[in-house]
């Protein structure tokens, strides 16, 4: 069994507001939820336009569990434009 963290750094530079960041985040993660992946905001919960997410996934091939997670990249890198400051990938 092999198991992927994927820490994701976001800024969202057009949130105003607490409620404005939620709002992008709760759309990311739907949209990211059709990788069976467990996705949850790990820091930077009282910031508006920054966030980190953590996003777990367990597979028991450890090259679709890369690739899951290069998709999720990729796909982030898609819906928030531009938004996706860094990231890194951590295999257990």
């Amino acid at each position: 069994m092999h198991i992927g963290l994927l820490t994701l750094e976001i800024f969202i530079p057009d949130a105003q507001s607490l409620k404005e960041k939620r709002f992008v985040l709760r759309s990311l993660k739907d949209r990211l939820r059709k990788f069976n992946i467990s996705i949850a905001e790990c820091g930077h919960q009282d910031l508006w336009q920054r966030s980190t997410l953590g996003v777990v996934s367990i597979c028991s091939d450890h090259l679709i569990l890369e690739q899951t997670l290069n998709t999720v990249v990729e796909e982030t890198e898609k819906i928030i434009a531009g938004s996706l400051s860094s990231y890194q990938i951590e295999y257990l």
